[in-house]
C-alpha cells in the first residue's frame, strides 16, 4: 500500500532559480505530520509559475520511499 503525505510549500521563482543553476537538487518541507521529507526538485518544476510554486500538495510514495506522483491540492 501507497504512502500519502501532504505539505505546504512557497518558494519564490528565484529561490526555485537554484536548481537551474545547480545550487540546489532538493526540496525539504515538513509534512503535516510532522516528517521532515526531501525529494528531487524535478518532481515538483511542473507547478513552477512566475509567481514560484506555492500550494499545499500530496506526493504519493510506495512502501519503500520511491516517488510515484504529485498533485497540487489548492
Amino acid at each position: 500500500m501507497n504512502q500519502c503525505i501532504h505539505f505546504s510549500l512557497q518558494l519564490s521563482y528565484d529561490q526555485f532559480l537554484q536548481v537551474y543553476q545547480g545550487v540546489a537538487k532538493n526540496i525539504s518541507v515538513v509534512a503535516n505530520d510532522g516528517r521532515r521529507i526531501a525529494f528531487p526538485a524535478r518532481n515538483i518544476q511542473s507547478f513552477l509559475t512566475k509567481d514560484g510554486i506555492n500550494g499545499y500538495f500530496e506526493m504519493i510514495l510506495t512502501n519503500e520511499n520511491k516517488f510515484v506522483s504529485i498533485k497540487k491540492l489548492r
